[in-house]
């Protein structure tokens, strides 16, 4: 029997919407779609989601809003993750979803948002020809927060940690292009939420690194040498840790107008992916996993396989 669903994915930095049909396992995208919105702007500093942070995102949903009304999916959730846990307008946002949309999203905890990108992010690549080696570490580099996952057919340890692209340029990355201090205090940020993680997770277990979100895949897609983004090649692609290095440190040196020439770059991305790179290129560092295996599938897929097993 074929579940029709729709998922939502409201982050830090973008919103996503994938409508899918599920058949035994196997699912199958009708509408996957994308908007940066920035939700989390300025929130690090000021601890609520300013009026035209919400106007962006209220916008995309009405968008959504029309296309689960026109494919009719029989499920929908709407999740929200690491820059709606603790704001002070919470409520505002969640009342402006609800009237826009009909349903209250869920603000998910960092462990049931790690849960869902584990899920996500391997249902496909361990049925590869040649899949990665388990136990996997998932490393899901998102705007506001980093989940690390550790398992093989479901997780069996995860930590959120609160550093995220747009945590880490707001904080620190503020020049154009960063300073030498600006990256070093990145670094330290980065590698104290790394050293939290290894209290919580038994990384040193791992032998495959899975990467997903949108700082990974556009860092692979530089990798690859493509000239535009695409997903099909991106997906499974696996890039070694000198290559994540050595394109961690072109970015940071570049101004924003040299990112945005990059071909694979979405524009919502030119101002955040230097320390997205950099977040991908200290945990390989830290962890000594010579390559990363670049998903398409995260977090997004994961919320809508758990429609199925748990449509509750």
């Amino acid at each position: 029997m074929i579940v029709r669903v729709a998922a939502i994915d409201c982050g830090t930095n973008s919103i996503r919407l994938l409508i899918a049909d599920i058949e035994n396992g196997t699912l199958t995208d009708v509408v996957r779609t994308m908007v940066i919105v920035r939700l989390g702007e300025g929130v690090d500093k000021t601890g609520e989601f300013s009026q035209a942070a919400l106007a962006r995102t209220f916008a995309a949903i009405e968008t959504f809003a029309l296309l689960i009304s026109q494919h009719q999916p029989e499920r929908v959730r709407f999740v929200a993750t690491s820059a709606s846990r603790d704001v002070l307008n919470r409520s505002e946002f969640m009342d402006g979803v609800l009237s826009r949309l009909g349903i209250e999203p869920d603000i998910i905890s960092g462990d049931e948002e790690a849960e869902l990108s584990f899920l996500g992010a391997t249902a496909d690549l361990v049925n590869e020809q040649e899949p990665p080696a388990a136990p996997y570490l998932v490393v899901d580099i998102g705007g506001g927060s980093t989940e690390f996952v550790l398992g093989t057919t479901g997780p069996t340890a995860a930590i959120s940690t609160n550093v995220g692209c747009v945590r880490m340029t707001e904080r620190h990355l503020i020049s154009d292009p960063a300073t030498p201090q600006e990256i070093a205090a990145a670094i330290a940020d980065i590698d104290a939420a790394i050293d939290l993680a290894y209290q919580s997770v038994p990384i040193s277990q791992a032998h495959s690194l899975i990467g997903l979100a949108g700082s990974v895949t556009t860092v692979a897609a530089i990798a690859l040498g493509l000239s535009e983004y695409d997903s099909t090649a991106i997906h499974g692609s696996r890039i070694s840790a000198p290559d994540i290095h050595r394109i961690t440190g072109e970015l940071l040196a570049m101004t924003r107008a040299q990112r945005a020439k990059l071909g694979p770059m979405h524009e919502g991305r030119i101002d955040v992916i230097g320390s997205g790179a950099l977040v991908l290129d200290r945990i390989m560092i830290r962890t000594g996993l010579g390559e990363v295996v670049v998903s398409e599938r995260d977090i997004l897929d994961g919320i809508a396989r758990g429609l199925i097993s748990n449509p509750s």
